[in-house]
């Protein structure tokens, strides 16, 4: 009940064995159990090892306006990209080797467009752009120091017409 039965088994399998990894096991069993499921029945349990197959290939890359789904039959992986216009079919296969190399073409054509934005983007604040942050800026400050001159200028006619006023009278 509380692992006795782990431990019979652990202590049965033979110190012959090479221990291994627990990720290529989980691997393993996961390819097996895709090979096996072939069914109406477990249709779900298949795709989401098919797709956690391809997720651990694909885990270095990641993007979030792309994404891989399981086709209708679920044995094609499609690679989608969402746009403003819905979603567009980038790759259609059924081999994962070949979604992987689809999907890594994608990530990379993007960070080339990437760089070159920012190439473009710190272009454009060399000289021109540059300049005319500076002179905003100046203005902006001109017009701080006139808002305080015709504040001080306000205040001083407010004095001298309460003062004439509310003065002594004759």
């Amino acid at each position: 009940m509380w692992g006795w039965r782990q431990r019979k088994t652990i202590d049965e399998t033979s110190p012959d064995e090479p221990p291994q990894r627990l990720r290529e096991a989980l691997r393993k069993a996961r390819v097996d159990q895709a090979e096996r499921v072939g069914t109406v029945v477990d249709l779900q349990d298949a795709e989401l090892a098919r797709l956690e197959l391809l997720n651990e290939a694909l885990d270095p890359l990641f993007d979030a306006v792309t994404h891989v789904d399981m086709g209708r039959d679920k044995r094609v992986y499609r690679f989608l990209q969402d746009t403003r216009h819905g979603r567009k079919v980038l790759a259609e296969t059924g081999n994962a080797v070949e979604a992987v190399d689809a999907v890594t073409r994608y990530v990379a054509q993007r960070m080339v467009e990437r760089e070159r934005a920012l190439a473009d983007s710190s272009f454009l604040l060399g000289g021109g752009a540059r300049r005319a942050v500076h002179l905003q800026g100046r203005r902006a400050r001109w017009r701080v120091l006139g808002a305080f001159l015709l504040g001080i200028f306000v205040g001083c006619a407010a004095l001298i017409a309460a003062a004439l006023l509310l003065g002594p009278k004759d």
